[in-house]
């Protein structure tokens, strides 16, 4: 002691550790922090839990002796340190810096502290630092004994309420204060008990509490631990049971896996007001294993049942595989089969069961291997389906062929996982194509016939009909003879050009047209005179209404429109009345019209008039049907080239009618 300091009062160490409480504090939390390293994130709520009292226990003491310290204090932090993980060392160590942080405040003041304080205050750390390590030491090995015992309850892996049962039968054994414990599980919107030990087991196991309802539905909600001082008066404890057996003490907390709620246990004292500090760690202790077994239970249920649906999925899908008359298979990245049904192993000539793990040039038959690799390799690359892709190859002594689409396999997140492909045999499509191609050149032969071989002999019996009809000499028996030839080889010809016309439009592309400026009337009048020829005693009127009529139209194919409607409106019109046509200017269009007297179009037929083969009507039975043959067909086909309509209109009182739009510039190329 130097001689500044030998007339200045001593520091008493109770005002000392009053004076610097909250500095203490905060060095020592710093300190405790950078001993963690980062184990614990920066203030903690529960780092600096039971340290001020301590610190003020530790100033009564220096001021009224030992006796001041509160033992209940010293054990409450040795538990909240063992729930939180902490080891022996960890708790000594953060005794060791709070006796460090006093020391350096200490040795900061220039004022001493009084004689024998120092001295004391060592000692009554001393005796707070052995007292609270030997309670943490005793809870701990408590502890671990019962988890020991609890995890020998598992060995023969139990269903979840026998595992359940077992766990809590530990605590009770471990905890004998404890004369009731229970687990609820949450199910839906309820908790419900499924384990239950001691008093009231059988009348509350079962039993259900919505969430938010009594002490255990509002724990759940609020994911927070309950503590009941008397359950048998408490009128938020919902089951009767348990008021009944008189419990004291109630205490439970939720069940918590991560941040899902599982359930809520719950530990009840016939004898006690409250648990002790060690008893409440075990129960956390056993309610934190609890969880974990149930966690573990409903993965373990998941998994199987996944498992099996995955069983049942694989059946079906090897089913519809060995059904479906379709080659299947499915490849991983590196094209290796994972899968392969029956039909498409054939194929490769393998069976499907040494495919598994093959790749895809070890098992594809030789020559077909190339253009499969280069589409499957496309789809994993691209991640697009590759279709249509065709393939050749030895088959039964020739070569046969086979086509084939491929698309990628990926899970439900959008991960590639491979390739799958489908195999068709077109064989019978290759054999009906070669079939069709020789039906199409045996049609452009008869075509060839109709068009040439049948013109000229018809041709020949038109002109020499003309020349016996300019004869002299003839009767009228023999002039109506000719007329009947002239009109039945202009019949024959129209026949001809339709069965021509027909086939060209149907398997030949459509009808061909060449339009060019040309002058509606004249080509109608052209047309009427030609037909007035072949039926002189028919009157064939034309009227043209308006000035312009000129459009781009094919003249022959106007001129064949109009001649089918002509001939069509001769055959059902009456004898004695005229076939009227009527040419109107209306803008954009020319309409054509051709009227004629006569028995109506049934209105059955209406709907498929312009239809090739149709028939006249429904005959009775035993009767033969009349097509109506192809002249409407072919003039539908003619206005559609040009880009027009034609409808018909057909009654009793007003006759029948039909009405041709020709745009005077066709709206889409022939």
């Amino acid at each position: 002691m130097n001689a500044s300091t030998a007339g200045e009062p001593r520091l008493a160490a109770a005002d000392f550790l009053r004076t610097h409480h909250d500095a203490l504090l905060e060095d020592w939390q710093q300190a405790v922090l950078e001993h963690l390293r980062g184990q614990v994130p920066a203030r903690a709520p529960w780092l600096i839990d039971h340290m001020p009292e301590l610190l003020s226990t530790l100033a009564d003491a220096m001021e009224s002796g030992p006796e001041a310290l509160d033992e209940h204090l010293e054990r409450v932090h040795a538990a909240a340190r063992l729930d939180e993980g902490f080891d022996l060392g960890d708790v000594a160590q953060e005794y060791a810096l709070l006796r460090r942080c006093i020391l350096h405040r200490l040795e900061a003041r220039e004022q001493p502290l009084r004689t024998g304080d120092l001295t004391r205050l060592e000692e009554t750390l001393d005796r707070v630092v052995t007292r609270t390590m030997t309670f943490f030491w005793t809870m701990k090995q408590r502890t671990l004994q019962t988890l020991n015992r609890m995890a020998e309850a598992t060995l023969d892996d139990p269903d979840m309420e026998t595992l359940l049962e077992r766990l809590l039968t530990r605590l009770m054994e471990a905890a004998l204060t404890v004369d009731a414990a229970a687990v609820m599980l949450l199910e839906g919107d309820a908790l419900m008990v499924r384990a239950a030990v001691g008093l009231g087991t059988q009348e509350v196991k079962g039993a259900r509490v919505p969430l938010g309802r009594g002490v255990t539905g509002q724990a759940a909600l609020e994911r927070r631990p309950f503590f009941i001082r008397s359950a048998a008066t408490d009128p938020r404890v919902l089951f009767a049971p348990l008021r009944q057996a008189g419990l004291r003490a109630l205490y439970g907390l939720p069940l918590l896996d991560g941040e899902r709620l599982l359930g809520v246990a719950y530990m009840g004292s016939r004898t006690a007001f409250a648990f002790s500090d060690s008893d409440v760690l075990l129960f956390h202790a056993v309610a934190e294993r609890s969880s974990a077994h149930i966690a573990q239970t409903e993965l373990h249920a998941r998994e199987h049942a996944a498992r099996k649906e995955a069983e049942r999925s694989l059946a079906l899908l090897d089913s519809l595989l060995d059904a479906v008359p379709v080659g299947i298979a499915f490849l991983d990245p590196d094209l290796r089969y994972l899968r392969i049904n029956g039909l498409l192993a054939a194929l490769n000539r393998k069976p499907a069961e040494a495919h598994r793990g093959r790749t895809l040039r070890e098992m594809v038959r030789e020559g077909a291997a190339d253009p499969i690799e280069r589409a499957m390799k496309q789809v994993l690359e691209l991640g697009q389906p590759v279709q249509d892709v065709l393939i050749e190859g030895p088959d039964r002594g020739g070569l046969g062929y086979w086509r084939a689409d491929y698309f990628p396999v990926r899970t439900a997140e959008g991960v590639l996982l491979g390739v799958g492909g489908t195999v068709v045999d077109i064989n019978a499509y290759k054999r009906a194509e070669a079939a069709l191609q020789q039906a199409i050149a045996f049609r452009e032969e008869l075509l060839a016939v109709l068009g040439h071989d049948l013109r000229n002999p018809l041709h020949a019996v038109n002109a020499s009909a003309f020349i016996l009809g300019r004869a002299r000499g003839l009767d009228d028996a023999s002039l109506r003879a000719v007329d009947r030839i002239r009109k039945s080889s202009a019949r024959m010809a129209r026949m001809i050009n339709d069965i021509l016309d027909f086939a060209r439009s149907r398997l030949g592309g459509g009808i061909p047209v060449t339009p060019e400026r040309v002058d509606m009337t004249e080509l109608c009048q052209g047309a009427l005179e030609e037909l007035q020829v072949t039926y002189p005693e028919r009157p064939l009127a034309l009227e043209a209404r308006g000035d312009d009529l000129w459009g781009h139209w094919d003249p022959d194919r106007v001129s064949q429109v109009l001649g089918n409607l002509v001939v069509n409106a001769l055959q059902h019109a009456k004898s004695d009345t005229p076939v009227r046509t009527t040419l109107s200017d209306e803008g954009p269009d020319v309409v054509m019209r051709v009227h004629n007297e006569g028995d109506p179009i049934p209105a059955a037929l209406l709907p498929r008039l312009f239809d090739p083969f149709k028939e006249s009507s429904t005959p009775e039975e035993g009767a033969s049907r009349r097509s109506l043959g192809l002249g409407l067909y072919i003039v539908h086909e003619i206005v559609q080239v040009h880009g027009g309509s034609v409808h018909v209109e057909s009654s009793l009182e007003h006759g029948t009618t039909f009405t041709v739009r020709w745009p005077r510039v066709p709206s889409r190329p022939p």
